[in-house]
């Protein structure tokens, strides 16, 4: 008897699984996950995100127990695995869902397409965001995610699986979760970082409708306080152990369960609400322009600053020893935890934008190895948001010392994170540089060895940088390339009401909102 192969990527749940519902509405299925050896060569991959797929996969696997099956876990390129299958036991579809991944897996699935085609075989891609595929006109997109999110959840209902014959032929070997091994090159696996599966997955969603969302409006922009107040749902959605579609329902219902007089947690609540809707529209960026992974989306920023990358200023930076401290606690913090929040992050891009003045290519790829939730198309799209390379965004400048002023008021975060920090007097917390030398010999900290000088002066560095980009802003030719950035990228979104038995957003400060 012949079967449906259901190829996992970062879909890794069983609940509201288009492709893994269709493809047993066909008949038996099998399910494989491809452990990809060009994909983890990859410069925006690290450890810490193959050892929370591997959880993901363990608690897909129970998942699929319960239910029958079994995961296999295939090594390979994903063509020779599908080819290496198919002539041990033939397949009469291929089922997943669509990926806006990398400029590798945007190039693997083509490749996948043609093998099917040449065999054949009739290729399932189902939507697992709102991404519209093939999208023409921007000005349908909203209405394609509103239909997206309101249709009903897919339900699983009984499944049958193939069962395989013994094959005498060592391709058909798999390996399961617990037998994968991480390639040995991979570095970077914080120790405080978050687990993977869809059971964590779906506490930390209750978790935040039921309590957390009181502290989310208010509570984000802190690095104090954003560690409880945000979702802490994005890497979740990142590897699919939840869909975005079961977390905006699931948001809505909690929204029209909620008493008027819960302001706090309804304010909360829909200001999430907007920020997925913007998770998606940040993505479709990619989808529409694969090439933002790795040029200028207006490509009359060109040259900008590629050709005046300062080394010695970015490993300053990955080695959180800039000087300045709101900075250097925020590499610490990400190191040690995988996450960050998002004006955090965006003070990151913004220092080694502007101050700093690196191109944003190699500073996204450090980053995407530092952030557990790294969402190609939310990454890259505000990796150029932040630069300034759109063309259609504001210019977004963070000053370091008055972020720490405004969301570490008393030190509390950077004395945390840089240890050499505890000893120094509130008064100079954020301008260590400026004590005098006697100041520093009475706390035995001293500028230059135990804490860093400022790598430039930020004030002159900023003022220079910012000059350079609107002076490249002002071409005609520039102006001119605007529209039709606008025309392909920019948002059409409408705002709408609170309550209602659809779907609703709550836009608010349209594409300046969404964290990483």
């Amino acid at each position: 008897m012949s079967y449906q192969l259901v190829w996992f990527k970062r879909d890794l749940r069983c609940e509201d699984h288009a492709a893994l519902v269709e493809a047993s509405k066909l008949g038996p299925i099998r399910c494989i996950y491809v452990l990809e050896p060009t994909l983890w060569m990859q410069p925006d991959v690290a450890l810490q995100h193959f050892e929370f797929i591997r959880e993901c996969l363990h608690d897909l696997d129970a998942q699929l127990h319960l239910l029958g099956g079994t995961l296999e876990v295939h090594e390979g390129e994903v063509t020779e695995v599908l080819n290496n299958i198919w002539v041990a036991s033939p397949f009469q579809g291929l089922h997943s869902h669509q990926e806006t991944g990398n400029g590798f897996t945007y190039s693997r699935d083509q490749e996948v397409s043609k093998w099917c085609q040449s065999h054949g075989l009739h290729w399932g891609q189902y939507a697992q965001f709102g991404v519209t595929r093939g999208l023409k006109n921007r000005n349908e997109w909203q209405a394609n995610w509103q239909k997206h999110m309101e249709a009903p959840l897919y339900e699983i209902h009984p499944i049958q699986f193939w069962e395989a014959s013994p094959v005498p032929n060592s391709s058909a070997q798999c390996l399961t979760p617990s037998t994968m091994q991480a390639p040995a090159h991979l570095r970077h696996n914080p120790p405080l970082r978050q687990r993977g599966g869809r059971s964590l997955a779906l506490k930390t969603l209750n978790s935040f409708l039921k309590q957390r969302s009181m502290g989310y409006r208010g509570g984000i922009s802190s690095p104090l306080s954003a560690p409880d107040a945000c979702s802490r749902l994005s890497v979740y959605l990142t590897y699919g152990c939840l869909s975005i579609r079961e977390v905006v329902q699931a948001t809505n219902e909690e929204l029209l369960q909620t008493p008027p007089q819960a302001s706090r947690k309804i304010s909360g609540l829909s200001a999430f609400m907007s920020r997925l809707y913007w998770h998606c529209h940040f993505i479709q960026k990619l989808e529409s322009e694969p090439e933002i992974e790795w040029r200028n989306m207006h490509r009359g920023y060109d040259a900008l600053r590629e050709n005046e990358f300062n080394d010695d200023y970015f490993n300053a930076l990955k080695d959180g020893k800039t000087g300045w401290p709101m900075v250097d606690a925020c590499v610490v913090m990400l190191r040690e935890t995988g996450w960050l929040n998002f004006r955090m992050r965006a003070m990151l891009v913004s220092v080694a934008a502007y101050p700093l003045w690196l191109h944003w290519k190699p500073v996204g790829d450090w980053l995407a190895t530092q952030f557990l939730d790294y969402e190609p198309g939310i990454h890259w799209s505000q990796l150029q948001m932040q630069s300034g390379t759109t063309g259609i965004n504001v210019t977004r400048v963070y000053n370091p010392i008055k972020q720490a002023q405004d969301h570490d008021q008393k030190g509390f975060f950077v004395r945390k994170w840089l240890p050499h920090m505890r000893q120094i007097p509130n008064m100079w917390l954020f301008e260590p540089w400026n004590m005098t030398q006697e100041e520093q010999n009475n706390i035995g900290v001293y500028i230059g060895k135990d804490i860093p000088q400022p790598i430039v002066d930020i004030a002159i560095a900023t003022k220079v940088s910012k000059d350079r980009l609107h002076a490249r802003r002002n071409l005609s030719d520039v102006r001119a390339g605007k529209k039709s950035v606008i025309d392909k990228h920019a948002s059409r979104a409408k705002r709408t009401g609170r309550k209602s038995s659809k779907v609703k957003t709550t836009e608010s400060s349209p594409q300046l909102t969404l964290g990483f």
